[in-house]
């Protein structure tokens, strides 16, 4: 039996009451299929044996030895926020659980899962941070089968319970944060909830990317993402189009550099730069709140203004291929989380099939008998 797993191709069969498998390190079906042929044929000659397995490493010995190289060469440089805020924070806490990575990948169980996943909660972390070390271990097992250092994945099963960050923001709530907020918090508070940029694809933004000249009011290119999806370009309005602009003049009108730049080892505004001003605006609105018998503004998180922007693009009747465009989004069902077409819509839609040929005219479709009540028309 030949079959893929990832980009190569494994074969398995039984010898004498005995599995073999293995992987034929091909992506080539046919080349597989003979790979296949051969170690058959070698066994039938009986120049081989049925082959011992290997012993399955500890999960230790696999992060250390191949998981955790190849996460590094491939995000730490490319995509630092990737490495630092999701792999490593993940195998840090994987580490931690001795029983977990000093047991052999292949009698990792998910009852073994089930039991790290609950010592997490012993230590009291939120929902979303135990999800994001089983996520992180998820990954590690499916890439031991792809590797061939294991058969299976057991299965990883997320917690319930975790909080979204789907808050959205409403005008005035807005225009409170952003007349409370320092200048350049504020600044970047309006261009990410007026663009649905994710705020650290807005803290990358240079002035190369920026262009003056296209659409209505420019356009800026988003050059770094999570994925290929996340590199577009998004048209500025005259709000965003007025904050660059006077930024661009006050810097002497720089060819290239860093929009927002700060005194970090990036060289750019990180969220750490801005956490400090971000809560303290928040305090700010709660004072003036006080004073003028008011509600405070329940407080936000910055990736909010990209929600909200979407939202509200969604509340517009964009479609969601066009929303995907907008947001960067590598998957459809991300999009239409935002997208709820009312009836009109609906009807509207429809009625626009009238002007393409579907199939049918007028004159093709049969003409159903008239109803009538005379009882002389029934035979």
């Amino acid at each position: 039996m030949i079959y893929k797993r990832g980009k190569f191709y494994w074969y398995k069969f039984v010898w004498s009451g005995k599995l073999v498998r293995e992987s034929t390190k091909q992506g080539n079906n046919k080349v597989a299929r003979e790979m296949e042929s051969a170690h058959r044929t070698a066994l039938a000659k009986g120049e081989v044996g049925i082959r011992d397995k290997k012993p399955a490493p500890t999960l230790s010995e696999f992060i250390a030895d191949r998981f955790e190289p190849w996460a590094k060469a491939r995000f730490e440089k490319p995509s630092p926020k990737t490495w630092v805020g999701y792999y490593r924070v993940g195998l840090s806490g994987i580490k931690e659980y001795k029983a977990l990575v000093s047991t052999k990948l292949d009698a990792i169980t998910s009852e073994t899962v089930a039991d790290f996943a609950a010592h997490r909660q012993r230590l009291g972390m939120q929902v979303s941070s135990v999800n994001s070390s089983l996520q992180v271990l998820r990954r590690i097992l499916r890439l031991a089968v792809e590797w061939g250092a294991l058969q299976s994945t057991p299965i990883v099963r997320m917690l319930p319970g975790a909080r979204h960050r789907e808050r959205v923001v409403t005008p005035q709530e807005e225009a409170r944060y952003l007349a409370a907020a320092s200048e350049i918090l504020a600044e970047v508070a309006a261009v990410l909830v007026d663009t649905g940029l994710r705020p650290e694809e807005c803290f990358r933004l240079r002035w190369e990317s920026i262009t003056w000249t296209n659409g209505r009011f420019g356009t800026l290119i988003v050059t770094h993402g999570k994925t290929t999806a996340a590199r577009r370009v998004l048209p500025m309005t005259p709000r965003v189009r007025t904050i660059l602009e006077t930024r661009w003049s006050n810097a002497g009108r720089p060819a290239e550099g860093w929009i927002w730049p700060a005194a970090t080892r990036s060289g750019h505004v990180e969220p750490s730069s801005l956490r400090k001003q971000h809560a303290a605006t928040f305090k700010t609105i709660e004072v003036e709140a006080a004073k003028h018998n008011q509600k405070p503004v329940r407080p936000f998180v910055l990736y909010s203004l990209r929600h909200t922007f979407l939202t509200r693009l969604g509340e517009s009747g964009c479609d969601a291929w066009t929303l995907a465009r907008i947001a960067g989004h590598s998957n459809i069902s991300m999009s239409s989380r935002y997208v709820h077409p009312s009836e009109n819509a609906v009807l509207d839609a429809m009625s626009r099939l009238s002007g393409h040929k579907i199939g049918h005219n007028q004159s093709q479709v049969p003409q159903l008998p008239v109803a009538n009540n005379d009882a002389s028309v029934i035979n």
